[in-house]
């Protein structure tokens, strides 16, 4: 069993495809059952507004140093990749807002629920941003995606109608700043190695590979030396 450890923000495009490539990887490859993802918070404006104050486009002009018409085109290039994906993507016209209640939300589900439970809110949470362009940061689209991955609306409205699980969310974020992470995706293949930003499909598939071949090799030697009651051999 592997670990790869993902940090990444629901209104990151990049974070979407990529994890919908290793999602594909990870099916190609037939190790779904041994690879375990684990989720962590990281959010690209920690101080973004609750509600909607621009446009996708006018914030991607702005923060590019961008035409508007520059910066309608970057985006297109964007939603295309998440297209071959096979994800309506819809990037242009999504709605940012803070959203930090989103990552708590992802921590109850991993602190109290499955991880089908789990991968599934992950999921619902991408598409709500970038395939159905609702505001994360909405309470009641909040409840909505929880209770379709299969979580109880009295644990969500206990989150959601509390500050419960935002220390989980800031202890992830200090994590990534002390590995000096300043973009997203981020993934730790089994506390090895790191890859920012999104891979390709094979590269993912590279990386996991290597990745497993380590742990292989690793038990290997681990069983080459062992000692018991009657001493010690080499197998």
């Amino acid at each position: 069993m592997i670990t790869l450890t993902i940090w990444s923000d629901f209104a990151c495009p990049y974070c979407y495809i990529g994890e919908t490539r290793l999602e594909k990887a990870i099916e190609q490859l037939g190790v779904k059952d041994e690879v375990v993802i684990d989720y962590r918070a990281f959010e690209l404006d920690p101080d973004a507004s609750r509600e909607v104050v621009s446009t996708t486009p006018e914030r991607f002009a702005r923060k590019y140093r961008l035409t508007l018409d520059g910066a309608k085109e970057q985006i297109e290039q964007i939603s295309a990749l998440g297209r071959e994906l096979g994800i309506d993507f819809k990037y242009a016209t999504t709605q940012y807002s803070n959203t930090r209640d989103a990552h708590r939300l992802m921590k109850l589900a991993e602190t109290e629920y499955d991880r089908k439970t789990v991968s599934l809110l992950n999921e619902l949470l991408f598409k709500a941003y970038f395939v159905e362009n609702l505001v994360l940061s909405d309470h009641e689209v909040l409840l909505a995606k929880g209770i379709e991955a299969g979580m109880k609306e009295d644990d969500i409205r206990g989150v959601l109608d509390s500050d419960k699980y935002d220390d989980e969310v800031r202890f992830d974020e200090r994590e990534a700043m002390m590995r000096g992470v300043h973009g997203v995706p981020y993934i730790v293949f089994n506390g090895d190695f790191a890859v920012p930003g999104a891979l390709t499909l094979d590269g993912f598939k590279s990386a996991i590979e290597r990745t497993m071949k380590k742990v292989k090799e690793s038990r290997l030697t681990e069983r080459a030396h062992q000692c018991g009651p009657e001493g010690c051999e080499l197998l």
